[in-house]
This record gives C-alpha cells, sequence and structure tokens, in this order.
C-alpha cells in the first residue's frame, strides 16, 4: 500500500505538529506503507519523509523540476521523479497511490484535499482520503462542510467520503479498511461479469 500525504511545507509551526506527522511517518513505515508526498525537505512533509527514511521505510517523491534547488528537496527518498509542471505532479502523485492523508497545510494542501475530495464525489476514483485532524486543525473545515451540507449545496452522502483521525494508528486502520473494501468490490464486480 503507498499512501499520499498532503501537508505544509512550512517550518514556523508549533512542534507538536512536527511530532505527530513523525509520528505518523513511523507507524506508516512499521506497516509497510510506502509514503508519496511532493518531495519536500521542509514543514510537515518534511517531517514524515524524515520519519519513513529513518524506520526503513519507502519513499517517493514527485516534484516539478523547479523545485530542484538546494534545501527544497528531501534528498533520501527512494525514488525521486521530476515534473514540468505541478499539474502534472499532482497527476502522478494521485496515480501512484492507493490513498490519501490531508495532515494540517495552507492553500496548497486545501487545494490538493479539495480535487481529490471532488474526484471521489464524482467516481473518478475510490480511494480512500483520511483527514489527519492534529489539534483539531481541521475543526472549522469541517464544521464549514457541515453547513454546506445544512444550506443543500452538498449532500451529507459526501461528509462519509472523508475519515478524519487525529491519531495514526487509527487513520491507518481507516485507509487500509477502505482500501480492502474497494478491492473486495472490484472483485465481487469482476466475477460477475
Amino acid at each position: 500500500m503507498r499512501l499520499c500525504l498532503f501537508g505544509a511545507s512550512s517550518d514556523q509551526l508549533a512542534p507538536v505538529y512536527f511530532e505527530k506527522t513523525a509520528e505518523l511517518g513511523r507507524e506508516m513505515a512499521r506497516r509497510r506503507a510506502g509514503l508519496v508526498f511532493g518531495g519536500g525537505a521542509t514543514g510537515l512533509m518534511g517531517a514524515a519523509a524524515r520519519a519513513v527514511h529513518q524506520s526503513g521505510g519507502e519513499i517517493i517523491g514527485i516534484a516539478p523540476k523547479f523545485f530542484d534547488t538546494e534545501g527544497v528537496l528531501f534528498q533520501s527518498c527512494t525514488e525521486m521523479i521530476f515534473t514540468q509542471t505541478m499539474r502534472q505532479r499532482k497527476q502522478l502523485m494521485e496515480d501512484m497511490s492507493d490513498g490519501f492523508i490531508v495532515s494540517p497545510g495552507g492553500i496548497g494542501t486545501l487545494e490538493e484535499f479539495f480535487e481529490i475530495y471532488t474526484l471521489r464525489q464524482l467516481s473518478r476514483h475510490k480511494k480512500p482520503i483520511a483527514i489527519y485532524n492534529i489539534c483539531g486543525y481541521y475543526d472549522k473545515l469541517l464544521e464549514l462542510l457541515q453547513h454546506t451540507v445544512s444550506e443543500g449545496f452538498m449532500s451529507a452522502d459526501c461528509l462519509n467520503l472523508v475519515g478524519v483521525y487525529d491519531e495514526p494508528g487509527p487513520l491507518l486502520d481507516y485507509l487500509a479498511e477502505e482500501l480492502q473494501t474497494a478491492l473486495t468490490s472490484k472483485a465481487d464486480y469482476s466475477s460477475k461479469k
């Protein structure tokens, strides 16, 4: 299983965000879940990559070529893939991943989340999505999504397309279970053809 992590590139965050993201990275490596990410050396992306690397896990970094400057990219990836554009980068991250983790981040992370969430809602993929809600970071976003449903802009079913967790173990359990369910459903469908 390979999991794509979306998250902050900023280093100007409270230590707890780095600690909890490193905990996630270690648990991913322990479960032999590969990390697919934007290749960054800093922020929560870097914290996850360092933890996976130190625990002997697989790391696939995907970054546009213009990010290949000193100090920007994590240098110990199992594989680093360069693209020409940010759009190509996101497409490869989606294609190479079995599921998605949305850790705390800024507008780039939110954009990545909403794109992958929208594609799931449109049935363009069936890959599970989990929000890593460290210290309640995404509480206000979740309130907004509830408000969107209550005002009729979104179906309540859309809320069930994303799991929300504040600890790595249950988050990874959810992704593994959802992925297994999707694979079982696909196998059942194929056998009925």
